[in-house]
């Protein structure tokens, strides 16, 4: 399954359409995302796994590898650090993004293939796919869904699927 995401917003799983938040930094080309840009990177990014908060929810059905997250858990965003864009535990020397978080963002994370075979160094880390706001606010370069609908994405989703993020915007 391709999951298509445009730039302007929409996200189309499989014929049906809803709304996600994209970075505040808008959609860049792969090539020219940077560290701490604020921007989503265009292209196809393998959905490698689920995390997910096992104290606010059940296990959720999904075909991808699961793993639930524990209070330690980080995910490395320091160019200069070996584990750059890699899974991290606190307490953890480098900068990271702590993956346990009490606004509920991170209570679903896809883990995405973007910018992890290989590594490149100050081309962008912890590009998930996770729980959008209410509001529908700015990301830091993630997409993000109403948790329903992530949830009806992961169930849905398998080993191989990706995440098609257009440059440019939905058909009317």
């Amino acid at each position: 399954m391709i999951i298509t995401v445009w730039a302007d917003g929409g996200l189309d799983l499989g014929g049906r359409k809803t709304r996600c938040a994209l970075g505040s930094g808008g959609v860049v080309n792969a090539t020219e995302k940077r560290e701490g840009d604020g921007a989503t990177p265009a292209g196809n990014w393998p959905l490698r796994r689920l995390l997910y908060r096992a104290d606010r929810l059940a296990r959720p059905v999904t075909g991808l590898e699961t793993g639930a997250l524990a209070p330690e858990d980080g995910w490395c965003d320091a160019p200069e650090s070996p584990d750059y864009n890699r899974p991290v535990t606190f307490p953890f020397a480098a900068s990271a993004e702590h993956l346990w978080r009490e606004d509920g963002l991170y209570d679903l994370i896809v883990v995405l293939g973007h910018n992890d075979s290989p590594v490149v160094r100050g081309a962008g880390s912890a590009i998930f796919l996770h729980v959008a706001r209410d509001d529908y606010g700015p990301t830091q370069g993630c997409v993000a869904l109403a948790k329903t609908d992530l949830l009806a994405l992961i169930a849905r989703a398998s080993p191989g699927d990706a995440l098609r993020v257009l440059r440019e915007n939905a058909p009317a």
